[in-house]
């Protein structure tokens, strides 16, 4: 009787403890970040002995970033793998990175995320998700079938924003754009039909999508800082035994210190091929840049007041970026 109440409770055990979790993402399949997802969650499976698995439904099929919140709410899925924004109605400060003109280099990316990624990770975590780190996309610049220098130049064109996408929206409504949403998804489609004719990206983004095949420029401009989260319902993740979880943590953890290694080269590589293909990068001049800085000033002022980003997170993000700037300003 004793061993057979020790075999109930070793099966019971298990059960409980073991968790497959399906995970959504608007990347493509076969891109860099599935292609480590995929080697990750192998490994994950075998540390665990099974116990901890992954299904991954990459390419949108799931919906946009909010259709993929919307079924883990109802337990349709346990994870995403979502864009900064698309996590912001769950903690405001997902998308602190996400504000236009924020960063004017790598160099204050990497001088900033060691201080407040921490923060961000922990916001979700208080909210019921389970984050395992930032995931770099590199710079968003303007990618368009007419050279865009300054924003007059942008008035004229029909620029896409990320539906849902708030932080953007505002951008570009602050210089005087009316942008049409469009889920993911729909862009190329939207760029083939002439729908829009200009849209924020990455290079490296903007070659895995296609859209390349459809622009003639790029405004040489970082806009804004693009990334991504891994999110897994905190809940769902809490099933797993502590050992486990810790295993997970563990490989996720090296998963996103190996993808944003790699997004630096890809990101170069990718500018390469762009220009390769005979796409221009339009480099708009010193007083140009200031303009686009100070039209969007106010827009951004008013995304730090009522954003509901976290006043001591948005103060010190301010500050390093502050110290590096006059540190670089006095090497001058």
């Amino acid at each position: 009787m004793r061993y057979l109440l020790l075999v109930l409770t070793v099966v019971v055990s298990s059960a409980v403890d073991a968790q497959t979790f399906k995970v959504a993402t608007l990347a493509p399949d076969g891109t860099a970040w599935m292609q480590a997802f995929r080697a990750a969650a192998d490994e994950i499976k075998h540390k665990t002995e099974g116990r901890a698995t992954f299904r991954f439904y990459p390419g949108g099929v799931m919906g946009s970033d909010q259709s993929v919140l919307r079924k883990m709410r109802v337990g349709q899925l346990q994870g995403g793998a979502l864009a900064g924004g698309g996590l912001s109605e769950i903690s405001p400060d997902v998308q602190l990175y996400s504000m236009p003109f924020l960063f004017r280099s790598y160099a204050e990316v990497d001088h900033v995320r060691p201080r407040i990624d921490a923060a961000i990770i922990d916001g979700l975590h208080e909210n019921g998700y389970v984050a395992f780190g930032i995931g770099e996309g590199g710079f968003a610049y303007l990618m368009s079938d007419t050279a865009v220098r300054t924003t007059d130049d942008l008035r004229q064109r029909k620029v896409w924003a990320p539906e849902g996408d708030e932080i953007t929206r505002e951008a570009f409504a602050s210089i005087g754009v009316a942008p049409i949403p469009l889920p993911l998804t729909d862009v190329l489609t939207g760029l083939q039909t002439g729908l829009i004719d200009t849209v924020a990206t990455s290079p490296t983004a903007g070659i895995a999508l296609q859209w390349h095949t459809r622009v003639k420029y790029v405004t040489d401009l970082p806009l804004a800082y693009i990334y991504g989260i891994f999110v897994l319902d905190r809940k769902a993740f809490e099933r797993l035994a502590p050992a486990d979880q810790a295993t997970v943590r563990d490989v996720m953890r090296a998963t996103f210190e190996k993808l944003n290694a790699q997004a630096r080269i890809d990101d170069q590589s990718a500018r390469n091929a762009l220009q390769s293909q005979g796409i221009t990068f339009v480099k708009p001049s010193v007083s140009n840049t200031e303009e686009w800085e100070r039209t969007v000033a106010p827009a951004v002022a008013e995304l730090k007041r009522n954003a509901g980003f976290s006043p001591k997170v948005v103060s010190l993000l301010e500050q390093l970026i502050a110290e590096l700037r006059r540190g670089s300003a006095g090497a001058q």
